[in-house]
């Protein structure tokens, strides 16, 4: 104890980082997981090495997701006033006040993926939870570039009216998807402002977006691009339901100086402390997913077209929606209602539409060769219960009379479906098909069949999974997903719906929560 009471700043952090080395070790996680899951930073442990400060909140964090995850009998050891020493080595003698995050202001989660059955005990499948298998999926899948195709044919259809263009990302992702579809805005509307709403809770993934859109500001000064952490009932509005939330909303402008993309980069990446402090999460003790402590707001623009944006960039409380064009890739587990996927998700982001606007919708379909590898190790597995026109129906209950405003295009199955491939060389399969291949195609499959950890466990263990992957591979010369597509725009003569929602705190529901 004399050791614990006397040691500096720089021991305790120390103390701190053996221990998290240990409960990462003793788990075989990762130590970008563990960052993740129990502060949402996956950079942690490699700050704390670097000599990066650490508050008595974050500090508490990581010893209440220790003691809740470990069954050791030595927790961590770093008491209180050693957690307080750090944080005031930190920043200046100054401790930092806890951020919003009591029980009383749990007012935030992400809406899309919320557990029907809070009273089950297993923890569904969620991408947030994933990292490792979703970056796999996505560096080995062309699926991004394939929705990024698909959301731009919608522009050919969309008739912009001033002040600007309005785009909104309902999961941003990485933003890949984002940024190729804004270069395909950029060379049919090189001429008009853009403003885009991104809506994406993971602080790894605004990095990695942020990353994207410097050469985005470079090639089109007239942008405005707000990336935010808001429900998909907030998010279109910028602005929480909840008017305790509303107070703490956490809205920064970022205005970039200068005229290169290498000059916007920096200064993005500048605002890393920003991020970590807006895009914090704790997870729902009701659903198990992660939720927001402080609802948050980012709003990036060039100063040199201030000017010229000035009825572009938003103003806290005052955003209208009238989306012109709503993405909508993925934004829901799959095994999920169609009920549930028409309250949470669709019915608000088609409340958000201008007149003309369209929202493009995509899920995974099945009926392909990533569904049938996953079939021969699950035979009974169908997680594609809901297909669009059973989304559309419950859609058009949702909207009730409103419903009258929009049309509803399922489209037939040759112009609906989207197929994308797992990348290979033709001498992968030709021939010995390796390790790596086999490994990233069941991952590609069990990923967008969203198979839990639990029921995987067994079927790596066993080993049939390679030789049901190799027989796969061969017979299909590779492997093959499907996604569907549907849209839904709104008339341009109709009246408009929900737009007292978009105004106004107290004009808002909460039910998206």
């Amino acid at each position: 104890m004399q050791t614990q009471t006397t040691a500096g700043p720089q021991d305790s952090i120390r103390s701190l980082l053996t221990d998290i080395e240990n409960f990462c070790r003793s788990y075989d996680m990762a130590e970008t997981t563990f960052g993740r899951q129990a502060v949402n930073d996956g950079k942690l442990c490699q700050r704390l090495r670097t000599g990066k400060g650490i508050t008595v909140n974050t500090v508490h964090k990581i010893q209440d997701f220790i003691r809740k995850r470990t069954t050791l009998s030595n927790p961590l050891s770093l008491t209180p006033d050693a957690a307080t020493r750090i944080n005031r080595s930190a920043h200046g003698g100054e401790s930092q006040s806890p951020s919003l995050s009591s029980e009383k202001n749990d007012v935030a989660g992400d809406d899309s993926s919320s557990n029907e059955n809070s009273s089950s005990k297993k923890r569904p499948f969620r991408f947030y939870d994933n990292r490792q298998k979703y970056l796999g999926f996505v560096n080995t899948c062309d699926e991004k570039w394939k929705v990024a195709e698909r959301a731009a044919h919608e522009l050919s259809h969309v008739q912009p009216a001033p002040p600007a263009l309005r785009m909104f990302d309902a999961g941003v992702g990485d933003g890949s998807v984002l940024s190729y579809l804004l270069r395909a805005t950029h060379q049919k509307f090189p001429t008009i402002p853009f403003f885009v709403v991104g809506k994406e809770i993971s602080l790894e993934d605004v990095r990695l977006c942020l990353d994207n859109l410097p050469d985005r500001f470079a090639e089109h000064p007239a942008s405005v691009i707000c990336i935010t952490n808001l429900f998909y009932s907030e998010a279109p509005w910028l602005m929480p339901g909840n008017m305790a939330a509303a107070a703490a909303l956490n809205w920064h402008e970022i205005s970039l100086q200068g005229s290169s993309a290498q000059e916007y980069g920096e200064q993005l990446k500048a605002i890393d402390d920003i991020l970590v402090d807006g895009w914090e999460v704790k997870v729902s003790e009701k659903t198990g997913n992660p939720r927001y402590v402080r609802p948050s707001v980012l709003v990036i623009f060039r100063e040199d077209n201030r000017f010229l944006l000035d009825s572009v960039i938003p103003r806290r409380g005052q955003v209208s929606g009238d989306y012109d064009l709503i993405l909508a890739a993925q934004p829901w587990r799959a095994r999920m209602s169609a009920q549930f996927k028409a309250e949470k998700v669709l019915a608000p982001l088609v409340r958000s539409l201008g007149p003309g606007g369209r929202l493009l919708a995509v899920q995974s379909a099945g009926g392909d060769p990533g569904m049938e590898l996953v079939n021969l190790v699950w035979p009974d597995e169908n997680p594609f219960q809901v297909n669009r026109h059973e989304l559309l129906k419950a859609l058009k209950d949702k909207l009730g009379r409103a419903a009258s405003n929009y049309n509803f295009n399922a489209a037939s199955d040759n112009k609906s479906l989207m197929k994308y491939e797992m990348k290979t060389l033709p001498n992968e399969i030709a021939g010995g098909i390796g390790t790596s291949t086999l490994f990233a195609a069941w991952n590609a499959s069990t990923y967008v069949a969203q198979i839990e950890d639990d029921r995987l466990q067994p079927a790596v263990a066993s080993g049939a999974y390679l030789e049901a992957t190799e027989k796969v591979l061969q017979k299909h010369n590779g492997i093959w997903f499907n996604d569907e597509t549907f849209v839904v725009s709104r008339k341009r003569n109709s009246i408009a719906h929900g737009a007292s929602h978009s105004h106004s705190p107290a004009g808002q529901s909460s039910s998206g929560k």
